[in-house]
């Protein structure tokens, strides 16, 4: 058994038609008035509406801040900011993807302790208590629900501040997954992979312990099995309910254990390329397992044992086989399995290694990553 000092700081209220208890929920929060921070694709979809209504049914006063954009910055939080600061709310919901949740923690951070968001960067940096927050997710993916870190891009530097505070955990998770129903295929697929990458980094992270392990295992389980379902059939309702669990369970690894190399490749590839999140992720994670299967082919045996049989390599190469199923769950998906067939150039690899170098998740991964093997990493997916 591997030691862990393990405190759980959310309440993960899970089941269809969940959202009805957002009003009942935020009343025993002793709450008055919230700030329902969401996005226009999620407004426009109805959920927004059904939630704020549930929070007015319990009497609560809402306002709604819905300019959220996909991969925030600190400019969207400082408009959130201003609006938090208008309302003067004793609440923040959070309802809508990953960006709406980070973006609603990002708000928290600074409306209740100054500054600006890059004072945050890095771990423990708040100094007074934060409001309460309720994470509501419509997105199988970040788990940003259960981890106490926001990720929010510099607005001027593009740089990705992973922003992480204990007082910046949820009070309460509301996984309702009906909400994920909705999702647009290529949303659904984008979230899913990133999902699915948390629970194999956190798995073979530095940082693993036996409570992060549990987690791991048991989101690897559910992803894997689910992701497919999903995608060939959108409107099943227990594939969905496995994907928004064991993407909460991912971030609950997260919180425990930490992330690896393919986080760190995939964070520059948005800054500079525009590669959406998931899909940045999905393109470097194969090459990642195999660089890191070369020294921990029993961790990657391990993992695989747990997910569907296509997952489990016939022969020795534990690593190799894992890193095959992500490549066809790419390919189901309709995912780019080439950087170059999304406009990243050749000439650029070696900034892009000097950004991933600088990446504190890659400082995870459980096999060093040296500087000419950034570049090799990046060469290997173009």
């Amino acid at each position: 058994m591997i030691p862990f000092d393990f405190e759980s700081r959310t309440r993960i209220v899970f089941g269809p038609r969940s959202l009805e208890r957002l009003g009942e929920l935020a009343r025993e929060l002793g709450a008055c008035r919230a700030l329902v921070v969401s996005d226009p694709g999620v407004v426009a979809a109805g959920h927004t509406e059904r939630g704020m209504r549930t929070l007015a049914a319990a009497g609560l006063a809402v306002q709604l801040f819905d300019a959220v954009r996909e991969n925030p910055s600190t400019d969207d939080v400082q408009r959130g900011v201003e609006a938090a600061s208008a309302w003067q709310p004793d609440l923040l919901v959070g309802l809508g993807g990953g960006s709406a949740l980070d973006c609603t923690k990002g708000v928290n951070f600074i409306h209740s302790n100054g500054g600006r968001m890059q004072d945050y960067w890095g771990v423990g940096k708040a100094t007074r208590p934060m409001l309460p927050m309720i994470a509501v997710p419509t997105t199988a993916g970040t788990g940003s629900e259960t981890q106490s870190f926001a990720l929010i891009s510099d607005a001027q530097t593009k740089a990705k501040m992973a922003c992480g505070d204990k007082k910046a955990a949820c009070r309460v998770a509301l996984l309702d997954p009906e909400l994920t129903v909705t999702q647009p295929a290529r949303v659904t697929a984008l979230t899913g992979i990133d999902a699915i990458a948390h629970a194999i980094e956190t798995f073979v992270s530095k940082r693993r312990n036996s409570i992060s392990l549990m987690f791991s295992r048991e989101a690897w389980r559910l992803l894997s099995a689910g992701f497919s379902r999903v995608i060939d059939q959108p409107s099943d309702l227990t594939a969905r309910a496995a994907m928004q669990w064991g993407a909460s369970l991912a971030g609950l690894a997260i919180e425990n254990s930490m992330l690896g190399a393919a986080h760190a490749l995939a964070n520059p590839l948005t800054a500079r390329f525009g590669l959406a999140h998931g899909e940045a992720v999905g393109l470097m994670l194969p090459h990642v397992i195999r660089f890191n299967g070369e020294l921990f082919q029993d961790w990657y045996r391990e993992l695989a044992e747990v997910g569907p049989a296509a997952s489990r390599a016939s022969g020795v190469d534990a690593a190799g086989g894992l890193a095959e199923f992500v490549e066809l769950l790419l390919r189901r998906a309709g995912l780019a399995a080439r950087l170059s067939c999304r406009g990243v150039t050749e000439e650029s690899l070696p900034a892009l290694a000097a950004d991933a170098a600088r990446q504190w998740t890659g400082t995870f991964n459980p096999r060093d990553v040296a500087p000419d093997e950034w570049v090799r990493l990046y060469q290997q997916a173009f």
